[in-house]
């Protein structure tokens, strides 16, 4: 049974957990989320003396894909998003221009993820589950072996993702969380797209947005 080896670090405008999910077995790696700070993904990546093969897209907004293009071009890792962010994605420059920057086009998807596939690093393997809400794409990454759970901006410590935004839904990202986050083990670590990592067991008895009972969601 592998382990993990996992780095994560905060970085760009909206301080964005991005996370460097390495096999200790083979030292292939993915980086989930590289959502700024190019240099410092790819400073952690040489100390970490792995190989990137993947770049895993937990949803499209800017924020968790900033330094797509910069690290995808540094370490020729292939880039992985659910179909529904796609035109969120590559409309990164559009996105810029709303909040005040300039982005250039991030690179075209060499995998567009549907829901249920297995993503492989190394001898790593994860499920990826498709949780709309926040976004019609979001999705999370689940490593069963390893009790993790990458959730994006779909479930944080005692809170759930914005859903006031375009493609926003609370009551598709309360069925997400309900239906395929809740199920999972209650010790299940959660580590969010923001702020404090958690535990499924923990939200599924304390959040306040969305409980395990639909009668009492926020």
């Amino acid at each position: 049974m592998a382990s993990m080896n996992l780095r994560t670090l905060t970085v760009g405008p909206v301080a964005c957990n991005c996370a460097i999910v390495a096999c200790p077995e083979t030292g292939e790696a993915a980086v989930i989320d590289p959502g700024g700070n190019g240099d410092r993904i790819l400073a952690a990546v040489r100390e970490l003396d792995v190989q990137v093969k993947l770049l895993l897209h937990t949803h499209g907004h800017f924020d968790h894909i900033l330094a797509t293009r910069q690290v995808a071009e540094a370490t020729g890792a292939k880039v992985a998003i659910h179909g529904s962010d796609r035109l969120l994605y590559e409309n990164l420059p559009q996105q810029g221009r709303i909040f005040g920057f300039l982005a250039e086009k991030p690179p075209t998807p060499n995998q567009v993820l549907v829901g249920g596939e297995t993503i492989n690093i190394g001898k790593l393997s994860a499920t990826v589950i498709h949780t709309p809400g926040h976004t019609p794409g979001s999705v999370g990454f689940y490593f069963r072996t390893e009790g993790v759970l990458f959730a994006g901006d779909t479930l944080f410590f005692e809170s759930v993702g914005r859903t006031d935004l375009p493609g926003g839904s609370f009551p598709a990202i309360a069925n997400s969380i309900r239906t395929k986050l809740y199920v999972l083990p209650s010790d299940t670590r959660v580590i969010p797209g923001h702020g404090s990592e958690t535990a499924i067991g923990d939200e599924r008895e304390n959040n306040p947005f969305v409980s395990a009972d639909s009668a009492n969601d926020a």
